[in-house]
């Protein structure tokens, strides 16, 4: 599962994805990453060995410039999985786990360009926030558990 040769051997990697979640603004970051021309939450390959929560604060720190915290209301555990199919010439299989960090949107937030063209805040209370065409395929199913979790309604997509 871990992955030892770019891009794609093995042909399924061990990934993880993280939301940062700022709960007085009630929103999540998202970043326009660069190869996937998706909006997806920010994440990497586990290394191989490597324990996936540390994964987490690692790419949280090479990606964004930050030091993660996992979220109190959600711990150090996985709040998600998921197996995706990429896209593109080196297409693979990607064994997802999505965790939650607690996050404030008024952190300074330094993207790695060649990770994200820009970044973005999303409302999860704003339905027209989640329209876009441009998410990962199993993005509105994480929101909704998200959401779900923080004592909130789904929203209808």
């Amino acid at each position: 599962m871990f992955r030892i040769a770019r891009p794609a051997t093995p042909d399924k990697h061990l990934c993880v994805y993280f939301a940062l979640v700022d709960d007085v603004r009630r929103s999540v970051l998202l970043v326009d990453h660069v190869k996937a021309g998706l909006w997806l939450f920010p994440g990497g390959h586990v290394d191989d060995g490597e324990d996936p929560r540390r994964t987490v604060l690692r790419e949280a720190t090479e990606e964004l410039g930050i030091d993660g915290a996992f979220h109190p209301r959600f711990g150090d555990e996985p709040l998600f999985l998921t197996v995706t199919e990429t896209r593109g010439e080196h297409s693979h299989t990607d064994v997802s786990f999505w965790f939650v960090l607690a996050a404030d949107q008024d952190m300074r937030i330094d993207a790695d360009p060649r990770e994200a063209n820009e970044t973005r805040w999303f409302a999860l209370d704003d339905p027209t926030e989640w329209t876009h065409d441009r998410f990962d395929p199993q993005m509105a199913r994480f929101r909704d558990k998200l959401m779900d979790r923080l004592g909130t309604p789904a929203l209808v997509s």
